[in-house]
């Protein structure tokens, strides 16, 4: 009872902040709005659009069964959970997440390779890596190939990391026979049933509703840590660490990395951070994701069975790994070529307003079409 009694004194609080300083919450909302209208809802929307048309076709039933026995290897999931953690290393967070909270709705994977997969299944879109940071915040397209290669191998370490976990599944994978790639394709297909047309619609509207479950995530952790500074709070968190001029940007970083990673990747891009050290920063950043990412993943999971305590520790683990990675590789003589995507704000705004526009068009043809059902 008392962490109930704890978040309502907590949310309480900060409602009052927001009260008496409305034109910095606003500020801080519209900051997290950006962010999310012009790059992490055009991003992300393809290729949610794209894993629930695959699911509902069959397609990752086909490449889980050829893919069964190296996923099994590597990472001890089935081949439709190793599809799922390719697909995530493109589409980014929480798209991963929502994968294998949908796997295991449909009852493909236990509990344990979920969590497992959730842990493991978690990584920055390559978009926002290269073009975001290596080219926008860093202005240096040279260090876009070295974040994604600790960043990505760092995500393959933890998934070798998180095989170990909930070994006493044993027995129970024993019993699920692996089917052959075309014969899962059809059983895949069979049992979702839907027609195209339906099919498309519905991921759609699917990939909408969590994307502005995102939007509005980005826009809470946005508004929290702008209170948290203003009012002191992150001065007294610094002073208890005993920081002074020459740290207090690292700090800075750090903390806003905690809750929210946008702001944290931004600050660690200081021109008053020597560049090693910006990149260990982003590093670390990235690998753990930020609580507003968490919050996305928890909010996803929460419709099944699968438990949040699993994901968190992953993250710790791709945190240091990438940090770890990111050291010997800036240690060695590595030279990595410029790799900038360039992505307009702009294109990505427009993409969201025709996605919502035809979203909404759709919500009310099916609305309409179930209420002429009723009647």
């Amino acid at each position: 009872m008392w962490k109930t009694y704890a978040a309502a004194c907590s949310i309480t609080l900060l409602a009052a902040a927001l009260l008496f300083s409305p034109q910095a919450g606003l500020k801080a909302a519209v900051y997290g709005m950006d962010i999310w209208w012009k790059t992490v809802f055009p991003s992300l929307l393809p290729f949610l659009i794209l894993t629930e048309l695959m699911t509902g076709l069959g397609v990752i039933a086909f490449f889980g069964s050829i893919l069964s026995g190296l996923m099994r290897f590597f990472f001890r999931i089935p081949g439709p959970a190793g599809v799922t953690w390719m697909l995530s290393l493109a589409s980014g967070f929480p798209a991963g997440a929502r994968m294998a909270a949908q796997l295991r709705t449909e009852q493909s994977i236990t509990r344990k390779e979920a969590e497992r997969l959730v842990a493991m299944a978690h990584s920055s879109n390559p978009l926002f890596i290269l073009s975001a940071v290596a080219s926008g915040f860093l202005k240096s397209p040279e260090t876009g190939l070295l974040l994604a290669s600790a960043h990505y191998s760092g995500a393959f370490l933890v998934g070798l990391t998180m095989r170990f976990y909930g070994k006493e599944e044993k027995i129970e994978r024993k019993k699920i026979k692996t089917a052959g790639p075309l014969q899962a394709f059809k059983e895949a297909r069979e049992k979702d049933g839907r027609v195209f047309g339906t099919l498309l619609a519905d991921a759609v509207l699917s990939s909408v509703k969590t994307l502005v479950l995102v939007g509005g995530f980005i826009l809470f952790f946005s508004v929290l840590t702008t209170l948290l500074h203003k009012y002191g709070v992150a001065a007294f968190l610094f002073s208890l660490l005993g920081s002074n001029e020459t740290s207090m940007p690292v700090f800075k970083a750090l903390f806003a990395g905690f809750f929210e990673l946008t702001s944290g990747v931004q600050l660690s891009s200081s021109e008053s951070i020597p560049l090693p050290v910006s990149l260990l920063l982003i590093s670390a950043i990235l690998g753990f994701s930020g609580l507003s990412v968490h919050a996305q993943v928890a909010a996803i999971i929460s419709e099944t069975d699968i438990r949040f305590g699993p994901f968190f520790a992953g993250r710790i683990l791709h945190s240091v790994y990438a940090a770890f990675i990111t050291f010997c590789l800036l240690s060695w003589p590595v030279s990595f070529p410029k790799a900038a995507l360039s992505f307009a704000p702009e294109h990505g705004m427009l993409i969201t307003v025709v996605v919502l526009g035809v979203a909404s068009l759709l919500l009310g043809i099916r609305y309409s079409k179930s209420r002429t059902k009723r009647v």
